[in-house]
């Protein structure tokens, strides 16, 4: 609404640019012929005239000169009207290609004539948004393929380790009991790291092609955080991992209770992911005014650039391009923990310096 507004009063100002000039020029071409015909006038009425005269025909001006002048006052209008009005297409034509030039990007900046300079403005911000929004999408493009491709192996992975593991107990008759556990948990792993990434796709693809509802139930978020963390404890042990929590006591808070479990697994896998070894991860959980909360979620690893604190939270996302098992994720984690905590109307940020890296949300 604000750009249509101010797109109605440019073009007023630019109506009214071309009007006044239009109208400062005929009052010039008056000017102009009222001083000839005066000039005119007063050089006839100075003369005696005799027919014999070559210009003895200009002697009937003066019975005539009202004619004269609604003549000429009629064949100025007609002529600067037919040069205004050449003037607005050769601009109009120079605006069309501009907008052509904008959309086909073949120039890096608009240049009008000094008349269009709110226009050009405009049309440079136009430009550079598109400029913006086109490179964005192609980087999403390219993370969404680049994705693919790695999800084709991730999905692979797994499967083939699981049913490696699955042949071998088939085939093996004579395995002992206790390299049977051990095939058993590996492959029990490696299902379960499939599950989670088909989890995902199905998370993410609902969240683009539908709209996710809520179901609101009042729940006590500080006894949630704290089983949460609990059932982790073997992925923090097996890392070397601690975790301290600094809960408010009952602190409550009205959500869909599934979805809000699913944000608070996919920071705590995120900072169990991208936490140096043998370090202590730090849970706030406080109240924030009548009926919000806000929960921190601090660990120690490596810095994030600046630059890259807003794109974590793009889908198919990584920091870790290498795609190494240690820190190896969909990349679709923390677009969904984005994507529930809006849904409840609150926000999310990341903060991270001196190899600290926060994660801030407020509903």
């Amino acid at each position: 609404m604000q750009h249509r507004k101010t797109g109605e009063t440019m073009g007023r100002n630019l109506s009214k640019q071309l009007m006044r000039r239009f109208f400062i020029h005929m009052l010039i071409y008056a000017g102009v012929v009222l001083l000839v015909l005066l000039t005119g006038y007063i050089w006839c009425k100075s003369r005696i005239w005799y027919p014999s005269l070559e210009y003895y025909i200009l002697n009937g001006v003066e019975d005539n000169l009202v004619s004269v002048i609604l003549i000429l006052f009629l064949i100025g209008c007609v002529i600067i009207a037919c040069l205004h009005f050449a003037k607005i297409a050769k601009m109009m034509e120079t605006m069309v290609g501009a907008v052509d030039d904008m959309y086909t990007e073949r120039v890096r900046f608009i240049s009008l004539p000094p008349l269009f300079q709110e226009v050009e403005k405009k049309l440079n911000l136009i430009l550079g948004d598109i400029r913006e929004n086109r490179e964005a999408a192609r980087a999403a493009e390219q993370r969404k393929n680049d994705m693919l491709v790695y999800m084709a192996h991730d999905l692979k992975t797994p499967l083939t380790s699981v049913l490696g593991y699955i042949t071998l107990l088939k085939e093996e008759q004579n395995i002992s009991e206790e390299l049977r556990k051990k095939y058993l948990s590996i492959a029990w792993n490696k299902a379960n790291r499939l599950e989670s990434l088909i989890n995902d796709f199905f998370e993410v693809t609902r969240m683009n092609l539908s709209s996710m509802s809520l179901e609101y139930t009042e729940v006590n978020m500080s006894r949630m955080t704290e089983q949460i963390f609990y059932e982790f404890r073997p992925l923090f042990q097996e890392k070397g991992l601690d975790y301290e929590l600094q809960l408010e006591e009952d602190v409550m808070l009205s959500c869909d209770v599934e979805k809000m479990e699913r944000v608070l697994d996919n920071l705590i896998k995120n900072a169990i992911n991208y936490s140096y070894p043998n370090t202590k991860i730090h849970v706030i959980l406080k109240r924030k005014g009548d009926d919000g909360i806000q929960a921190i979620i601090r660990n120690k690893g490596k810095t994030i650039p600046k630059e890259k604190l807003k794109q974590l939270f793009e889908q198919f996302f990584r920091l870790d391009s290498s795609r190494s098992s240690g820190t190896g994720g969909t990349g679709l984690g923390l677009a969904i923990a984005k994507h529930i905590i809006e849904l409840h109307g609150g926000k999310i940020r990341c903060e991270s310096e001196n190899e600290e890296i926060a994660f801030i949300f407020t509903i």
